[in-house]
């Protein structure tokens, strides 16, 4: 199926692994125009060699902290005019709300929140004038069920959210659609690796943890990226356009509720 997506261009950032890295493979496999941005120059080489592997797409690099003013500039000028933006970023750290200080909530703030409403500042016009744009923004499943260890996490993704979601309908007339992809657990380096200090402190393998960890999804297995990556094609898609402001739940039926 053509999505309608060759000779776009696209941004996507912290893309050198996990589900940044699954949205800009399946976006290249469509034919479009890929930059990814990511903290690490060696990672970072090392997404781009995997994505023309797999898609035989070039893909251009623009390393660089996306939380930051300079890491925005970097990905800016490596794409200054993209058709398609997708927001990510690393979560938080977890924690008890009583250890967190201002600072700590404004770093979770700077990455979580305000660095995807700059890049969107910066780009939006571009789409409108040119009426076509697709922004997605991976924030979490935390944002319809928060959980508690996670708060910095939850606070910042659901300002966002709100955020957006005013957003979205403003620009939807000029065919920008401004939407959100929700994580539940997937396969990546990040979940392997919380999955291995679960299990030292429970006292089990990383192979009994996993499949106990599996036992609250319904779909009995954790997401694989590319499921993750896919999703994403089908938000950016140009038969998409009627999808504005929707919050789109990926986590295997973890979270029970029949409406919202």
């Amino acid at each position: 199926m053509d999505v309608g997506l060759k000779g776009r261009r696209a941004l996507v950032c912290a893309a050198s692994k996990g589900l940044g890295l699954a949205c800009a493979t399946s976006l290249a496999r469509e034919g479009v125009a890929v930059t990814i941005t990511g903290r690490t120059l060696a990672t970072l080489e090392s997404a781009a060699a995997a994505i023309l592997k797999q898609t035989g797409a070039q893909v251009t690099i623009a390393p660089g902290d996306i939380a930051t003013p300079e890491g925005r500039a970097a990905a800016l000028a490596a794409c200054p005019e993209p058709d398609i933006l997708v927001n990510n970023a690393g979560g938080p750290p977890p924690g008890d709300f009583r250890d967190w200080q201002r600072e700590d909530w404004i770093k979770a703030l700077d990455a979580n929140m305000l660095a995807p409403i700059e890049l969107i500042k910066a780009v939006v016009d571009g789409m409108i004038g040119r009426r076509f744009g697709r922004i997605v923004n991976i924030t979490s499943s935390a944002v319809k069920s928060p959980i508690p260890t996670l708060g910095l996490s939850n606070g910042a993704r659901s300002g966002l959210t709100g955020f957006l979601g005013g957003l979205a309908r403003q620009v939807a007339p000029n065919n920008v659609t401004i939407n959100n992809l929700l994580p539940g657990s997937f396969l990546t380096d990040r979940l392997r690796s919380t999955n291995a200090a679960e299990a030292r402190e429970n006292g089990r393998t990383p192979e009994e943890e996993m499949a106990e960890s599996t036992r609250a999804i319904p779909a009995g297995r954790f997401g694989d990226p590319s499921e993750f990556g896919e999703a994403c094609v089908f938000l950016c898609a140009a038969s998409s356009g009627y999808i504005v402001g929707q919050n789109l739940l990926l986590d295997g039926g973890a979270f029970r509720a029949s409406f919202g």
